[in-house]
């Protein structure tokens, strides 16, 4: 039985801690989908495309992702969009307490909503445990060095976001 898991976010932009969930999330399903929430009262940094296109460059850098990920937008519940592609385990990250108290309620939800669907907490690698996106974008809009914190393509992007 083939597993199939859905990994969705924002990922605006996508960090290493969104990269350390990928790579361990591809060694315990046999495909990802990457599904990125879209929301049009929301104005991100990248758009959807750039998004794609920064996920596949790093994907294409973990060995054998490449062709076990995909990439969708959604602009529904994420579980309804994690049915649609046929998953059976919906995938979140976990930083810290505050993370896993929020998530617990979530999968409580979903799992009354989608029983079929199973819920994966994948506690962050302790040097990504302090990454957010939100910190990443603050970082980069103020003049500072986010290279740190985010893969090579995003940092490349960032870079050429704010000083331009």
């Amino acid at each position: 039985m083939s597993r199939t898991a859905f990994y969705p976010g924002s990922f605006d932009p996508p960090t290493n801690g969104h990269v350390d969930v990928l790579v361990r999330a591809l060694a315990i399903a046999d495909r990802v989908v990457v599904g990125i929430g879209v929301h049009p009262g929301k104005a991100p940094l990248f758009s959807f495309e750039e998004r794609v296109a920064l996920l596949e460059e790093i994907a294409a850098t973990i060995d054998g992702a490449a062709e076990r990920v995909s990439i969708v937008s959604f602009d529904r519940l994420a579980i309804d969009a994690a049915r649609a592609v046929g998953a059976t385990l919906f995938l979140r990250g976990l930083r810290d307490s505050s993370d896993f108290d929020y998530e617990m309620q979530l999968s409580g939800m979903n799992g009354t909503m989608a029983p079929e669907i199973h819920t994966v907490f994948l506690p962050a690698s302790p040097p990504v445990r302090h990454i957010t996106a939100t910190l990443v974008r603050q970082i980069a809009a103020m003049g500072g060095d986010a290279s740190a914190f985010v893969p090579e393509p995003v940092a490349r992007k960032l870079t050429q976001r704010f000083r331009s």
